[in-house]
């Protein structure tokens, strides 16, 4: 098929817009799947992304589109991407492999942050924007007041904007047409050797290295000798096919076309995307790729045993490869183990990588508090250290300058929550720069914050004083001098790196008082006392103590001499001293993801 007849383009949205439900409808509409073989969200192939109703990884799809008008057939290429902040690497990254893209707008909630941060990046590629808005059959639907904030944000004329319900499939056969119309076919090129963008991988046990690439110039076939441009690995192709939606083998995938490579590679680690397949004997410029992003929070991840190390490891480097926002590093912990400081672009990415640990490799894991990076100047040196991890954190700072990451946040909510904001954004120490009305008695925020405040449970808040009202977007802007302590947590004398935190310094009293209860709480009664103590500032601040367990010696004893008694309990006495001063606390698992879950 000419490259006339290809179109590829994503579907980008504020979470939970009906990006996949949309996807579904065209997949109905094109038959792409039998309709005894459709269920919901039939994208959302892995089983999180089911159980939680969100995208979290992007999904190409291929179908064929039979043009009535003109009796002509089309190639479509879509790729659905993810909604959430957290996995905004991801929709980056679809967007180079595209020309156009569908700009998804809820008719009941209106443009919402996340809308306009993904505009803003379909804007950075030059990619032409078709304005869709969803949901049309909600009672609730606001479709004019919609249009009106569209027209606001794209500055397009009403009757360009596709009105489809997502749900009923209402709407579908225009957008078609405007796809047609609106989104441009590939660029023409004469017969050149081979480029091909990789933009994203998948791992197969049997198979190997799967490359997800979009072929700009050339074409790919089986039996072809190919290298990949940055790292210089070289393999020959094992297969090449679609995805329809399902992987379908295909002779060739063409210039303009969206597809899978089949690599035989099973070494993880050795590519990443963005890279370059290129013909090995017909070496090309590579095609300009995706700048790595960079971590904004680190965790440190644990096997409860240490014969899972390796295990974790290679876990760690398959799942880095289907997602390259992913960073980790070895490190070691003296009461802990060897384990893997990690860094995440959001705590749902945390949370995402660490169920997908344990669910697809079978891993038991220990997850300290998850912190950010801190900036340590030393005045007398001039030396300036990054700490990424709490218990590194130095307890004295007395002649250092600490450094941390801020944020400029982008909020937009209804004008009659902001007195509800307000405290909201003292507690937090957030400084509001800008403010302006947006569409029908919404605001647009500028707030600049913490990234560490940020982390401290601000969305949550945010959602309950706005009754869910509210939507934002973030992204970092620079550093800034800090006042923090770092707070420890000390379990019978021994400080456990896990539960280690750098909090703001006007917070450590109240942090230490919640720490101790909530871990007296969470841990079990053991035979031994438990003193739980929260250390900062060079003193002990808080301390709750957990009493032994205690088993009644005496108790099968019946009559005779009161002497008896007491020998046994002075034995018991003795015993329980000598276990006081060699046994040690036994922590479970479920109380390191709990105290963790308590520090968001």
């Amino acid at each position: 098929m000419s490259s006339n007849n290809i179109r590829n383009f994503s579907i980008i949205a504020h979470i939970d817009h009906g990006k996949s439900t949309l996807a579904d409808r065209m997949l109905e509409h094109t038959a792409t799947i039998e309709k005894r073989k459709m269920k919901e969200q039939v994208l959302d192939s892995m089983e999180l992304e089911r159980e939680r109703g969100i995208t979290i990884k992007m999904q190409p799809v291929r179908m064929t589109y039979r043009d009535h008008s003109s009796g002509e057939t089309y190639i479509l290429n879509l790729i659905d991407t993810p909604g959430h902040i957290d996995f905004s690497y991801e929709v980056s990254r679809a967007l180079k492999a595209v020309e156009g893209v569908l700009l998804l707008v809820d008719a009941t909630q209106g443009v919402q942050a996340q809308t306009l941060s993904v505009l803003d990046m379909a804007r950075a590629e030059n990619l032409i924007i078709i304005p869709v808005i969803n949901k049309i059959d909600l009672p609730s639907a606001a479709i004019d007041k919609v249009i009106e904030e569209v027209v606001e944000l794209l500055g397009c004329d009403p009757a360009d904007i596709i009105k489809v319900s997502g749900k009923t499939g209402a709407g579908v056969p225009e957008l078609f047409e405007a796809i047609m119309r609106g989104i441009p076919a590939p660029a023409q090129v004469a017969s050149v050797p081979t480029r091909a963008l990789v933009f994203d991988f998948e791992y197969s046990t049997h198979r190997g290295v799967i490359v997800y690439t979009r072929v700009f110039d050339g074409s790919l076939k089986k039996g072809d000798s190919i290298t990949f441009a940055a790292s210089g690995e070289k393999f020959t192709i094992l297969e090449v096919g679609t995805f329809a939606p399902f992987k379908t083998p295909v002779e060739t995938i063409k210039a303009g076309e969206i597809g899978y490579v089949v690599t035989g590679i099973k070494q993880a680690g050795g590519t990443k995307v963005g890279d370059t397949l290129m013909g090995t004997k017909e070496p090309v410029t590579a095609i300009p790729g995706y700048m790595t992003p960079s971590p904004v929070v680190w965790a440190s991840i644990y096997p409860e045993g240490q014969d899972d190390f390796s295990l974790l490891r290679q876990a760690l480097l398959r799942l880095q490869l289907e997602d390259s926002s992913l960073s980790f590093e070895e490190e070691a912990s003296g009461s802990l183990g060897r384990g893997f400081r990690c860094g995440f672009l959001g705590m749902l990415h945390l949370e995402i990588i660490s169920e997908r640990l344990k669910r697809e490799f079978n891993l038991q894991l220990i997850i300290a508090t998850p912190t950010i990076s801190y900036d340590i100047k030393d005045d007398k040196t001039g030396e300036t250290d990054t700490v990424y991890t709490p218990h590194l954190f130095p307890e004295d700072l007395k002649n250092k300058e600490v450094r941390e990451t801020w944020v400029s946040v982008k909020l937009i909510l209804p004008t009659d929550y902001l007195n509800s904001l307000m405290p909201i954004l003292h507690d937090h120490e957030g400084e509001i720069r800008d403010m302006e009305n947006f569409g029908d008695k919404r605001a647009t925020l500028t707030i600049s914050m913490p990234l560490r405040e940020l982390m401290r449970n601000f969305f949550d808040e945010l959602k309950s004083a706005t009754s869910g009202f509210a939507s934002f977007s973030y992204e970092r802007v620079d550093k800034r001098l800090a006042d923090v302590a770092r707070l420890d947590i000390l379990i019978n004398s021994e400080v456990i790196p896990a539960f280690s935190r750098v909090i703001a310094r006007r917070r450590v009293q109240t942090e230490a008082e919640e720490a101790v209860n909530k871990l007296k709480n969470l841990l079990p009664r053991q035979l031994i006392t438990i003193k739980i103590q929260a250390q900062a500032l060079g003193r002990i601040l808080a301390s709750r103590t957990i009493a032994a367990l205690r088993k009644d010696v005496t108790d099968y004893l019946y009559g005779g001499d009161i002497t008896r008694k007491m020998k046994l309990r002075e034995k018991q006495k003795k015993g329980k001293k000598k276990m006081q001063q060699l046994g040690k606390v036994n922590i479970p698992q479920q109380v390191f993801l709990k105290m963790m879950k308590s520090a968001e």
